[in-house]
C-alpha cells in the first residue's frame, strides 16, 4: 500500500491509495494496467489505483486458495470464531476512517456510510456466533452426518453496498472453512482493500481471502466466471443485478455448483386509505431516495388507493421539493448525493424521455443538477460529479417499461389502484416484486397480504430500508435467515463408521503463514 498527494484541487478530500491485488497474503501487481478510482463526488478526487486483473491472476488467486484451504478446513470453528471477532474490533477502530473512504469513492452521505460500516460489524457478531452451533446429525441407526466445508469460493458483490454486501459472503464462508476469492467492485476497490487489510490485521492468514481488482463483465469479472467453467471453484456468491445473476446461474448450473445469488430489486409501496400518511410518506421518500435511488432494496412503485392518493400525492410532492441533494463531503446533512458512476448517470438520464414516450407524466426532475441551474436546495460543490434531479413520475400503468424495470436512480413511479386484488396483482406482475411494502391498519388485508403476497420480503407499516443487515437479500438460491446464508457454504457427508473418528479440527491457526502487511490508517486523512 502506498499513499501519494491527490491533484491540488482535491487536496481536502485526503490521499489517493495505491493498491494491489491480495493474494496469499502479499500485495502483487495484475498482469494488465491499472485502473483508477476517482470519486464520485468530485472526479478531481483520485480515490485510489488498482490492478486490471486477467486470467493468470484469476488462475494465482485460486491456486492460493486451494493452497491455504487445507489447513484452514481443519481449524476449529472457535478459532476462525475468534478472529472474525478481531476483524470486527479492527472496523470498530476505524469506522470513521472507513466511512469517510466510502462517501469518497461511491458518493454514499455520511450517515449512509457510516450505516454501512455498522451492518459490517453486526454481521461480524451475528455470523460468527451461529457457526459455531452443533452442526452434526446422528440418526437412529447410528449413522453420523457432518457438515463440511465445501471448498474454493468464488465472490463478486455490488458497490452500491461495498462493505456489508461482501461480508455477508466472505464471512459465513470462511467461518464455515472454505477460502476465498474476490473480484471487488470496480466502483469501489478502495473500500474492499482497506477491507481486506483490516481482516489481514486481525489475523487473517495467507491465502484465505484473496483478491483480485479488475473491471467487470468485460475484464476481470469474466475471467471469474470463467474459472468456474475450468474446476477452480466449487461455490460461487453474486450481490448484484438480475441480468448478471441469470448468466451466473446459467454457469454455475453446467457444473454441478450450486449458486449463492442476491438478486434484490427495488420494490413497491402499498398505500390504502386507512393509513397513517404521514408515516407512509416519511417511509416512502427515504425508501425511494436514500443512497439517490441506487440502494438495491429501495423503491420503486408507490401504489396508492384512488381514495386516499390526491392527499398522499400532495404531500409526498411539498416534501420532495424541500430534498436538500448535494456534496456530501462538505454538507452532510444532504438527502442523498451524486450518481455512483457515468455509465449509472447515462442509464438513469435515458429513462426520462423513455418513461415520456410511454406516457407517463414527469411531475418533478428530468434533468442534471449543474453550477448553472441550481437552486438553495443544492448544497456544496457539485460541477465534478454527477448529481440528478429528484424525479416523481405519475400516470404510471403496470404495462409501462417504467413500472416493470428497475431504475438505478432517485425516480420513483405514483400508479393509482381501485382495490386491494388490484394492487396485488400489481406487485405480482412486476419483476420488482420481490420486496413490497403495505401501510394500513386492516388487519384483514394485513393477513391476506403476508398470505397471498409472491414476495421475498412483506413489510407492514414500514420502509423497505429497515431491513436487517444480516439477512441476505431476496433472491435465488439463498434467502433470508442465518441458516440458509450458510448452506451455500457446507456439503453434508454421512459417514457409517461408529464413533467420531476424524472430526475434531488437526490444524491450528498460529500454525498458518500470516501475512506482514501493515495499514497506515492515519496516512489517509488529508
Amino acid at each position: 500500500m502506498f499513499l501519494k498527494a491527490n491533484s491540488p484541487s482535491a487536496a481536502a478530500a485526503g490521499k489517493s491509495v495505491i493498491g494491489f491485488n491480495i493474494i496469499n497474503g502479499k500485495e502483487v501487481e495484475g498482469d494488465l494496467s491499472m485502473i483508477q478510482s476517482k470519486s464520485a463526488v468530485d472526479h478531481r478526487d483520485l480515490v485510489g489505483m488498482f490492478p486490471d486483473s486477467g486470467e493468470k491472476d484469476v488462475a494465482r488467486a485460486a491456486k492460493a486458495a486451494a493452497e491455504a484451504f487445507k489447513a484452514w478446513s481443519r481449524t476449529s470453528a472457535a478459532e476462525r470464531d475468534d478472529l472474525v471477532q478481531r476483524f470486527a474490533g479492527v472496523l470498530v477502530a476505524h469506522q470513521d476512517m472507513l466511512a469517510r473512504i466510502i462517501t469518497r469513492e461511491i458518493g454514499m452521505t455520511l450517515r449512509e456510510a457510516e450505516a454501512e460500516v455498522r451492518a459490517t460489524i453486526e454481521l461480524c457478531a451475528f455470523f460468527s456466533t451461529e457457526t459455531q452451533r452443533d452442526q452434526d446429525r446422528v440418526f437412529r441407526s447410528g449413522v453420523r452426518a457432518h457438515l463440511r466445508p465445501v471448498g474454493v469460493c468464488g465472490i463478486l458483490a455490488t458497490g452500491s453496498s461495498p462493505l456489508a454486501a461482501p461480508a455477508r459472503r466472505i464471512l459465513p464462508a470462511i467461518l464455515c472453512g472454505n477460502t476465498v476469492v474476490w473480484k471487488p467492485s470496480d466502483n469501489a476497490p478502495t473500500v474492499a482493500y482497506l477491507l481486506l487489510r483490516a481482516m489481514m490485521e486481525a489475523g487473517l492468514p495467507s491465502g484465505v481471502v484473496n483478491t483480485v481488482n479488475g473491471r467487470g463483465k468485460t475484464g476481470c469479472g469474466k475471467h471469474l466466471l470463467a474459472a468456474i467453467d475450468k474446476g477452480h471453484f466449487q461455490a460461487f456468491s453474486f450481490v448484484g443485478s438480475e441480468e448478471l445473476g441469470r448468466i451466473v446461474g446459467e454457469v454455475c448450473g453446467r457444473n454441478l455448483i450450486l449458486p449463492s445469488l442476491d438478486l434484490a430489486r427495488k420494490g413497491a409501496m402499498v398505500v390504502l386509505p386507512d393509513a397513517d400518511l404521514d408515516l407512509a410518506v416519511e417511509d416512502a421518500l427515504r425508501s425511494a431516495f436514500t443512497q439517490g435511488g441506487q440502494a438495491s432494496n429501495g423503491l420503486s412503485n408507490l401504489l396508492l388507493h384512488e381514495a386516499c392518493a390526491a392527499g398522499f400525492r400532495k404531500q409526498f410532492m411539498d416534501r420532495v421539493a424541500r430534498l436538500e441533494v448535494g456534496n456530501p463531503l462538505t454538507d452532510p446533512e444532504v438527502t442523498y448525493g451524486p450518481m455512483i458512476n457515468a455509465r449509472s448517470a447515462t442509464s438513469f438520464s435515458a429513462h426520462w424521455e423513455s418513461g415520456r414516450a410511454e406516457g407517463a407524466t414527469l411531475l418533478t426532475g428530468g434533468e442534471q443538477w449543474t453550477e448553472a441551474n441550481r437552486t438553495s436546495q443544492v448544497k456544496g460543490h457539485i460541477g465534478h460529479g454527477l448529481y440528478m434531479q429528484p424525479c416523481v413520475w405519475e400516470g404510471v400503468k403496470p404495462d409501462m417499461a417504467l413500472f416493470r424495470n428497475q431504475v438505478a436512480g432517485p425516480s420513483v413511479n405514483l400508479a393509482t389502484f381501485a382495490s386491494f386484488d388490484e394492487a396485488l396483482a400489481w406487485i405480482h406482475g412486476a419483476p420488482c416484486g420481490t420486496i413490497a411494502s403495505l401501510y394500513t391498519q386492516d388487519r384483514s388485508l394485513i393477513s391476506r397480504f403476508k398470505r397471498e403476497g409472491a414476495t421475498d420480503i412483506a413489510n407492514v407499516n414500514t420502509a423497505n430500508v429497515d431491513m436487517e443487515s444480516r439477512l441476505a437479500f431476496a433472491g435465488q438460491g439463498t434467502h433470508p435467515g442465518q441458516q440458509n446464508a450458510l448452506d451455500g457454504f457446507t456439503r453434508w457427508q454421512v459417514s457409517n463408521a461408529g464413533g467420531s473418528a476424524g472430526d475434531e479440527p488437526t490444524a491450528a491457526l498460529a500454525a498458518m503463514p500470516g501475512s506482514s502487511l501493515q495499514t497506515d490508517w492515519a496516512g489517509l486523512l488529508p
